[in-house]
This record gives C-alpha cells, sequence and structure tokens, in this order.
C-alpha cells in the first residue's frame, strides 16, 4: 500500500512537472529570443548562452514608431478599468451580499449570467451605442467597454468574498461608535482585502491582454499594446525581433503582478469556499 502511495506521488510529481515546463518554455524562449539578433534566433538547437542585445527594444522605445503610445494607452485603460471595477463591485457586492431583499439570488445570477454572454454578442450593440455617442476609436470608449464586461464579475466576486466576512465585525464597530459607511470602510473591506486584490488582478489582466474589443473600438491613437502586436504580421512578412520582444513586454507585467500578489490571490480565490 505504500509502495503504491509512493508511485502515485511520483507520478503526480511528474505530471506537475511537465505541466510547468509546458507552460514555461514558451515564456522562456519568448523572452531569450527577443534578446538575440535575427541569425541566432532560428538557431537549432536553440543557444542558451550567448551575448543578450537590446538592439530591438530601444527601437521599440526610443525609435520611429508608436509603441510608447500604444503602451500608455494600456496602461490608462487599463487602470482606470481596473479601479471602475473594483470601486462599483465593492459597493455594489456589498449590498448583494448584506442586502435583504426579496429577490437577492435572482439579482446575483442574472449580474453573472451577463458576463457568461460570449463577447461576439456584446461587440454589436455596444458598438451601436458607442457609435451614436461618439465613443468609437477613444480611450473613453474602450474604458466602458471594458468596464462592462468586467463589472458583473467583480460584483459577483465581491459579494461571494463579502458574504465570508461575519457580519458580527460591522456590528461590533457600530456598537464601538462607527457609522453604516464608516464600519464598512474601517472593518469590512480590510477583512476583505485579499478577495479585492484577487477581483482587481483578474481584471487588471482581462483589459491588458483584451485583443477583440482594443480591434474594434480604438482608433489610430487609441490602440493598445496587443493591437501593436498584431501590426507586426504583414504581407512581406513577421517581423520577429519585435514580436518576441513586444510579447515580452506584454506578458511581464502581469506574470510580476501575479508573483507579487500571489498571497492575497489564493487567499481571496479560497475566500467563500465550504470548509
Amino acid at each position: 500500500m505504500q509502495h503504491r502511495q509512493k508511485l502515485l506521488h511520483a507520478v503526480l510529481y511528474a505530471l506537475m512537472t511537465l505541466s510547468l515546463l509546458w507552460a514555461l518554455v514558451p515564456i522562456l524562449h519568448m523572452i531569450l529570443s527577443s534578446m538575440k539578433t535575427q541569425v541566432n534566433m532560428f538557431e537549432m538547437p536553440p543557444r542558451l548562452f550567448f551575448t543578450p542585445t537590446f538592439d530591438v527594444y530601444q527601437e521599440m522605445f526610443f525609435g520611429r514608431g508608436d509603441f510608447p503610445q500604444f503602451l500608455r494607452n494600456s496602461l490608462v485603460v487599463s487602470v482606470v478599468t481596473t479601479a471602475l471595477c473594483l470601486l462599483l463591485g465593492v459597493m455594489g457586492g456589498f449590498g448583494l451580499a448584506r442586502g435583504n431583499f426579496r429577490w437577492e439570488k435572482d439579482v446575483s445570477f442574472w449580474v453573472i449570467s451577463t458576463r457568461m454572454a460570449p463577447i461576439p454578442a456584446v461587440i454589436l450593440p455596444l458598438y451601436l451605442i458607442f457609435s451614436k455617442l461618439n465613443l468609437i476609436g477613444t480611450t473613453t470608449g474602450l474604458v466602458l467597454a471594458y468596464t462592462t464586461f468586467n463589472l458583473p464579475f467583480a460584483l459577483w466576486m465581491m459579494s461571494t468574498f463579502f458574504k465570508d466576512v461575519p457580519a458580527d465585525l460591522e456590528e461590533a464597530a457600530m456598537i464601538d461608535g462607527c457609522g453604516k459607511f464608516r464600519a464598512f470602510w474601517r472593518v469590512v473591506v480590510p477583512a476583505a482585502a485579499p478577495g479585492i486584490v484577487a477581483t482587481a488582478v483578474l481584471c487588471l489582466m482581462f483589459s491588458w491582454n483584451d485583443y477583440l474589443f482594443a480591434s474594434i473600438f480604438t482608433g489610430r491613437g487609441t490602440q493598445t499594446v496587443p493591437i501593436a502586436a498584431s501590426l507586426l504580421v504583414s504581407q512581406s512578412g513577421i517581423k520577429w525581433g519585435q514580436a518576441m520582444a513586444t510579447g515580452t513586454v506584454i506578458i511581464m507585467p502581469m506574470l510580476i503582478c501575479g508573483l507579487l500578489v500571489r498571497k492575497y490571490m489564493v487567499r481571496g480565490l479560497s475566500m467563500g469556499a465550504v470548509k
């Protein structure tokens, strides 16, 4: 029995190692290729030890292209969208968690059901609305599009997290003299901080990585980094050096952000679980 258990653990660890390599090797290859010359990039077998060059990054950030503007647009849109979703999601989620009204479960299901809709089904009505409001090709339009798609998810997640925070905490704070809002801000929000961080990271990742919304609702001056990556593919070929560097720029902020808040992500995503 013990021998069988050791064998099972060995198989599980082997599968975990293979899954980790499957996920990390392409990312590592992309990062290393962005620091190689065009000739060294396609060497077989790939060379792991080489003299790195940052000419591609220098051309991207300090050349004649529009990449800095793409990057600035992505940062602005992602941060503003995440802030809006958190602000509305925290307040709305608390209302769903603590509100005692008749159709509470129906409202919660309706909120998350709007997030289940496929993106193409949402794009057409949003495009018609935004075209009437002259928001096509603007940063504001892209922020509203992202918020429309992210807010139901933020509401549903924050509602789940707040339900896991005991109501006795805010009641004790109110007995000590805090008002309803002060008890919410001083007691409930800090207690649900891991859930807020998890929600923020997931909203930020969607806004940062999205291509479909950005390809439809942006114009020449409001395009984001994923659009910059698609522009590197043309009839004359693919600019592999810039493509690898752009992919690295896209993935590194989210990777670093995920590593920094991984403790809160695990705690946040486990809040509300069955104990």
